[in-house]
């Protein structure tokens, strides 16, 4: 299909990108607003308690004088595991987090944002897209208003968002437009992938394989596309029996796809093996409709997000184990962007938005929404971020490829977290 334009690109004078001027306040610092409780430990049944507010900051055991250089070296000559290393890199970042602070915010929108997706190689550039299809390219290193490409407004939402891998100046979408497509951030359509022609039928999600050069994408009503990135359609199969809110290609082995679904399901596929609708690898059932199911950064386990107030953690190399539980408050709303917990890229960490209810059986009176830190391994709450000034409910999250900067995404606002010694540097 021939390259089109799309409506104009344009230097938004509606985006508001501003410094935090006060300094923000902990849940630590916060302790007469709420609360505090303990958190269970683990146990037989691999479930966990997620209600407690800062129980991770009580039993998280980090020497301030951690010294990467002594465990590298330690390391070097063989007294320090590789695992040991890493977990005491873990610990040390784990114990940065109370200086986290939000120093930069941006509302460029008129709808709620809606997806989120950090550059590959720029840690200080993201493109975060909204409901009425707007998508914003904003490098919060400089002073310069970001790019802003204006979307069709009602209809358009931007479902699916991801850097071009073999050329960064690019994106691919997904949205409910009904189409699946390549751009440029001059406002150009490069490649329309899929297109459903009717307001019936739109694209829920997206991901990219640069290794393998293919696209996969999943619609509303089941259907599951693989494409390589010349546009050649390579299959199209309803995979499941309702909704496909979520694709992603295992970052290890790229032959290797996790679909989620409001089916209440999560399946495993083997691209090279996929014959039909029952050719999956595994089923993985849930109790309620599922957001996301994302792979960690080795490849090596698998975090499902449901409607409701459920984590899941799979191993990848043992799906028939029963997966480790971590509840956590996180229900569905139709005006809400949904909820999706995500890895943090270096370490074996979970990071997710809270959204109290009432009805969790650790609920507690003037409760948080708070940004909730696991640890992927054991299950157990090791901090949560919050700021007074910004205290809406926190649907995505995302680090930057460093690992040292969080993007969030509140409603309409978009929040920068970094330590508050490298916020006041940048």
């Amino acid at each position: 299909m021939a390259p089109r334009k799309r409506p104009e690109t344009q230097k938004t004078p509606e985006v508001s990108v501003r410094p935090k001027s006060k300094r923000s306040r902990s849940p630590r610092e916060l302790e007469p607003e709420a609360k505090k409780l303990c958190v269970k430990g683990p146990g037989s049944s691999r479930r966990f308690d997620s209600g407690c507010l800062w129980a991770g900051l009580a039993s998280l055991q980090v020497p301030p004088s951690y010294s990467i250089v002594r465990a590298l070296h330690q390391h070097k000559l063989g007294n320090a595991a590789w695992p040991s290393l890493q977990q005491g890199l873990q610990q040390a970042f784990l114990h940065s987090l109370a200086s986290y602070r939000i120093f930069q915010k941006a509302a460029p929108f008129d709808r709620r944002a809606t997806s989120l997706a950090w550059h590959p190689t720029h840690p200080s550039t993201l493109a975060v897209g909204s409901k009425g299809g707007d998508i914003m390219l904003w490098n919060f290193g400089i002073k310069d208003k970001p790019t802003f490409i204006k979307g069709i407004g009602a209809g358009g939402s931007i479902t699916g968002l991801k850097f071009n891998p073999l050329d960064t100046n690019q994106f691919f979408t997904s949205s409910m437009e009904g189409t699946t497509r390549l751009q440029d951030f001059k406002g150009n359509t490069l490649r329309v992938f899929t297109s459903s022609g009717t307001c019936n039928f739109w694209f829920c999600s997206l991901d990219v394989s640069a290794r393998s050069r293919m696209v996969v994408t999943g619609d509303n009503v089941g259907h599951v596309i693989l494409l390589n990135m010349d546009g050649r359609e390579l299959w199209n199969l309803r995979m499941h029996k309702k909704k496909v809110t979520h694709v992603a290609l295992n970052p290890c082995c790229d032959w290797f796809l996790a679909t989620a679904s409001v089916d209440q399901t999560v399946k495993i596929w083997d691209l090279r093996q996929v014959r039909g609708k029952s050719s999956f690898l595994h089923s993985l059932p849930h109790s309620h409709p599922v957001n996301a199911a994302c792979f960690s950064p080795d490849g090596a386990q698998l975090l499902t997000t449901d409607q409701k107030s459920e984590l899941r953690v799979y191993s990848a190399s043992q799906w028939d184990c029963p997966p480790s539980l971590i509840p956590h408050p996180h229900r569905h709303f139709q005006h809400l962007t949904p909820i999706k917990a995500t890895w943090h890229p270096r370490y074996n960490l979970i990071v997710v938005g809270r959204y109290p209810d009432p009805n969790f059986k650790s609920c507690t009176p003037h409760e948080l929404r708070t940004i909730d830190v696991f640890d992927g391994n054991s299950g157990k709450m090791m901090y949560q971020l919050y700021d007074p000034e910004s205290s809406g409910i926190i649907s995505l999250n995302e680090f930057n490829s460093m690992g040292d900067t969080l993007a969030s995404v509140m409603g309409y606002h978009i929040l920068i977290w970094s330590q508050e010694e490298a916020g006041r540097r940048t």
